[in-house]
């Protein structure tokens, strides 16, 4: 039997928990915030995965405006390519958005499970450099425009921004330093998340006023959350992040095999 959705006051405090912690662990991580509101989304305000993922990808909109701001601010974004990545990714997150609608949930969770355990082991493996930069070729952009469009086909099936491929790609792919790769990555968040909420909205799978509770509480968390990742040693963050991917992967596992059984 599937619990009943919480409601009066602990619902919309479960939303506003939910934003906080994805909105500080989008600025320190450079993700959207998505790989742990969706899971929070599914344990504490009893969503399914298709809602929550739908929902978790609105609440990426703002997060990610203001988490790119702050990294441009303190000079950790590269904009030509954030904007080379962005192209594919726009593109990416209409083909994921399609694709939500089509996969059925089983499959959909254990995709994501799946997604968070092989980021989780390529973080543990790679040590960032600060202060890294990458000079542009054809083959460098070519990869760039990939990267993207794998990166919008995870945002629009797992409502999780794509912040979660693109960081640990440019940092062990492409030898960015993991500051500029957290920043470029929330910028490219900014049209990915947008375009794949759009879809979203149209197929009528986005639970908008969670998304917009949830997704003022992430904003507003986001800039604490950049300043601790420019305090951070870059092997430090990459531990943290690891361990954050594997927590979110072992408690969608086990909601996975409950709901199995039942």
């Amino acid at each position: 039997m599937t619990a009943a959705r919480p409601t009066g006051a602990w619902y919309w405090s479960a939303l506003v928990l939910t934003g906080v912690i994805g909105g500080l662990l989008s600025g320190l991580f450079g993700v959207g915030g998505g790989i742990v509101m969706v899971p929070l989304l599914i344990s504490l305000v009893r969503m399914d995965q298709r809602r929550a993922a739908t929902t978790s990808l609105a609440a990426i909109v703002p997060t990610s405006i203001v988490g790119s701001l702050t990294y441009l601010a303190n000079g950790h974004i590269d904009l030509i390519a954030g904007a080379i990545i962005a192209a594919g990714a726009v593109v990416g997150a209409l083909i994921g958005s399609n694709l939500l609608q089509r996969i059925p949930l089983f499959w959909l969770r254990w995709l994501f499970i799946a997604l968070l355990i092989v980021v989780a082991a390529r973080m543990l493996v790679v040590e960032p450099e600060r202060g890294a930069a990458l000079e542009l070729s054809w083959v460098v952009v070519l990869g760039y425009l990939a990267l993207g469009l794998t990166m919008g086909i995870a945002s629009g099936l797992f409502g999780i921004g794509g912040g979660v491929i693109a960081v640990p790609a440019l940092v062990a792919v492409f030898g960015v330093s993991d500051l500029i790769a957290k920043g470029t990555s929330l910028l490219v968040l900014v049209p990915t998340s947008l375009v794949g909420t759009i879809a979203n909205l149209r197929a009528g799978l986005v639970d908008l006023p969670a998304g917009l509770v949830v997704g003022a509480a992430a904003t507003v968390a986001a800039v604490p959350g950049v300043a601790l990742a420019v305090l951070i040693p870059p092997r430090l963050s990459s531990i943290l992040f690891a361990v954050l991917l594997i927590l979110a992967a072992g408690q969608l596992t086990v909601k996975a095999l409950r709901t199995k059984r039942a």
